[in-house]
């Protein structure tokens, strides 16, 4: 086998490798694991205690960032998902608890399905009694 022909091979089987690389990275990107917006969403529980996470999202609006991390669970309903479970805490409407949505203090006039995140927003999700 000549240099030019070992040379020829070398570059084909370089290019081969370089192509694998990039299918494998497209191909195995972890699906909802990253995105291009990161939001805040602090939870705030019956008891007080407070949990923050971090969420990195390719989702539109907040219903698709909290039920990616598993955060949230609800009813449907003809106006979206009215939400009874927060990070494993259910609101009892017998005891007048539900879940407040608030977006840096101020309470969201939508709701989850209907409110559009954007990148580096922070959310609060506060259990709260009283109608």
């Amino acid at each position: 086998m000549s240099a030019k022909t070992k040379k020829i091979i070398a570059v084909a089987v370089l290019l081969v490798l370089v192509a694998a690389a990039i299918v494998a990275t497209v191909c195995l990107k972890p699906s909802g694991a990253a995105g291009d917006k990161t939001i805040t969403v602090e939870v705030i529980h019956g008891d007080g205690t407070q949990k923050d996470f971090t969420i990195s999202t390719d989702a539109e609006f907040l219903r698709g960032a909290l039920e990616q991390e598993g955060l949230v669970q609800g009813d449907e309903s003809e106006y979206g998902l009215f939400v009874t479970v927060v990070d494993g805490e259910t609101a009892d409407s017998e005891q007048q608890q539900w879940w407040c949505f608030t977006k840096g203090g101020e309470m969201l006039m939508t709701g989850v399905d209907d409110t559009p995140i954007a990148d580096g927003e922070q959310y609060e999700i506060t259990l709260t009694v009283g109608w």
